[in-house]
């Protein structure tokens, strides 16, 4: 974790927020007192919705179906 005060951060700005991309907190402080804490954001999850695809694709009745014998591969010994 780094601690800087206010006139620091304000000078060395794009050096921090390098350090906050790459992982590590930053805390800026003012007359010592801790104020801000400078993180890297986190991507906001997307929530999940069902059934976009609703009746844009299907599946074939014999899905599941055995396959033919002449269809399927035999080992070589």
């Amino acid at each position: 974790m780094t601690t800087v005060n206010i006139f620091e951060a304000k000078t060395q700005l794009s050096k921090l927020i390098e350090l906050a991309e790459k992982g590590e907190e930053v805390v800026i402080a003012r007359a010592g007192k801790p104020v801000v804490r400078l993180t890297k954001l986190e991507p906001a999850k997307q929530k999940i919705r069902y059934g976009l695809l609703k009746g844009k694709i299907w599946i074939a009745d014999d899905f599941d179906a055995p396959l033919p014998e002449d269809f399927l591969i035999t080992p070589e010994a």
